[in-house]
C-alpha cells in the first residue's frame, strides 16, 4: 500500500501556482497595459522582494534587468523612478505590498491585487487620467492620498509618459509640460 505524500512533503514546484501564490489571481492580459507597463512588472517585483526580504538584495536584479532591457541611461532611470515610487508606497502603507515571485515562470502572467493597482495607477498617471489615477492611488495607499506617492508617481509618469515609442517597450520622449497634482 502506497500513501500519497502530504502537502508538507511536496516540493513547492509540485503545487499549482495558485497554491504557491494565493494572492495571484488577476490575469495580466485583463489590464490592457501597453508594452512598457508590462515590461516594468518584473522590475517592480524585484524591488518589492527587496523591501520584504532585504537579504535577497533583489534590487540589484531590478536595476540590471532595466539596464539590459532599455540600456543603461534609460533603464537605470526607469528603475530608479520605479524604486522611488515603491519606496513612497511602502512608507505610507501599514501592510506590505503583496507580490508574486519575480523569478517564478508560472506566475509571470498573474498579478496580485496590489501589483495590479500599482500598474493601473502608473497607467492612468502616464495617460493623465486624473480621476482614475486618484482612485488607483487611494487603492494602492489604502485610502490615503499620500503626497509622496502622488509626487513620485507623477514624476515617473512625466518622464516615461505613454505615447508613440521608437520600438515596443521603450519609453517615449519626455513631455515639456510639468506633472500636476490635482487635489
Amino acid at each position: 500500500m502506497t500513501l500519497d505524500p502530504s502537502p508538507l512533503e511536496q516540493s513547492p514546484l509540485d503545487q499549482p501556482a495558485e497554491a504557491r501564490n494565493p494572492q495571484a489571481q488577476i490575469d495580466l492580459q485583463d489590464l490592457d497595459l501597453d508594452p512598457f507597463e508590462t515590461a516594468i512588472l518584473p522590475i517592480l517585483r524585484h524591488f518589492l522582494a527587496a523591501v520584504t526580504a532585504p537579504e535577497t538584495q533583489s534590487w540589484h536584479i531590478a536595476y540590471a534587468t532595466a539596464a539590459e532591457r532599455w540600456g543603461q541611461s534609460v533603464g537605470l532611470a526607469i528603475a530608479h523612478g520605479l524604486s522611488e515610487l515603491l519606496c513612497a508606497i511602502h512608507a505610507c502603507r501599514e501592510a506590505p505590498v503583496t507580490h508574486c515571485d519575480a523569478l517564478a515562470l508560472d506566475t509571470r502572467a498573474l498579478l496580485t491585487a496590489d501589483e495590479a493597482m500599482i500598474l493601473l495607477m502608473i497607467r492612468y498617471m502616464r495617460r493623465d487620467n486624473t480621476e482614475r489615477a486618484r482612485i488607483a492611488v487611494e487603492n494602492v495607499t489604502h485610502g490615503r492620498r499620500d503626497a509622496s506617492v502622488i509626487r513620485a508617481g507623477l514624476m515617473f509618469a512625466h518622464r516615461f509618459h505613454s505615447g508613440l515609442s521608437p520600438r515596443p517597450g521603450s519609453p517615449a520622449p519626455a513631455r515639456s509640460d510639468p506633472p500636476r497634482i490635482v487635489q
